[in-house]
């Protein structure tokens, strides 16, 4: 077996355990409660979740989806959010294995696709981003990204972030304050910590991540029109099309922009 494919099954093993936790985080945190404490318990019995029915997508399959008490049903998204931050992180170390250069970013990135998750959900339940969240990963990022430029030396990189942290922040909050309706603080928050992973990567998939979340969202908003589902003042939780973006730009971000650099005749 390949040290690549050693990696990727590691990455989902954690991916698993890390989706575990942020069923918790994305019930708790909106409602201001503590993340460690108690134990998981079903909400309508309140019994403790036994720690052999606690183990990720297995436990609810062998529950069959309801409590083991009560006969409470489940919700499949407790297993849909493991399994999804399972494959997240698989596919992730399988890219970042297949390129040496990025391993040291390696922690940066299942980092960033763990929030992604934790904010989309807790976005499109609550349409907020909470600050318990979105501050520290501005922090826990440049920590992260400043070891992956220590690591391969490329300190370029971590000024690219730095830069890209406050551009796309300062873009941000312009934008909320002309339009303050379509756009809140924990968007403009948000947005400094994706500047920092896509700056971290470089100017065109900075540019290329940030205006495709803008694109993605108004296709989607303008569907919603379409099929009768919203009306022009409709709140529509934008940070999970930011998140969707940023993903964009740093999988696709460098060949669409140089394909777009060539197009213009700048390249």
């Amino acid at each position: 077996m390949t040290a690549t494919a050693l990696l990727v099954i590691f990455a989902v093993l954690i991916g698993l355990a890390v989706g575990s936790f942020l069923n918790v985080i994305v019930w708790r945190v909106p409602r201001g409660e503590k993340i460690t404490s108690p134990p998981s318990a079903c909400p309508r019995c309140e019994h403790a979740i036994r720690a052999y029915d606690n183990v990720p997508v297995i436990g609810w399959l062998i529950l069959r989806g309801k409590c083991r008490d009560c006969g409470e049903p489940i919700s499949p998204r407790y297993p849909l959010v493991e399994a999804s931050t399972a494959i997240a992180f698989g596919i992730i170390a399988a890219v970042v294995g297949a390129e040496t250069a990025l391993l040291w970013a390696l922690p940066a990135f299942l980092y960033l696709a763990a929030i992604s998750i934790a904010l989309t959900l807790i976005d499109l339940d609550t349409q907020t981003l909470p600050n318990k969240i979105v501050l520290p990963s501005i922090i826990v990022g440049i920590i992260l990204l400043a070891v992956a430029s220590a690591g391969t030396g490329n300190w370029g990189a971590l000024l690219g972030a730095l830069v890209g942290g406050v551009a796309l922040f300062v873009f941000y909050f312009i934008v909320a304050l002309i339009s303050p309706r379509g756009m809140g603080m924990g968007d403009v928050k948000l947005a400094a910590v994706l500047g920092i992973y896509l700056g971290w990567l470089g100017w065109g998939v900075l540019a290329v991540g940030a205006f495709a979340a803008f694109l993605l969202g108004g296709l989607f908003a303008i569907l919603l029109l379409v099929i009768g589902r919203a009306r022009r003042r409709t709140a529509i939780p934008f940070g999970p099309w930011m998140i969707a973006g940023a993903w964009l730009g740093i999988a696709f971000g460098a060949q669409i922009w140089n394909g777009y650099m060539v197009a213009v005749g700048l390249s």
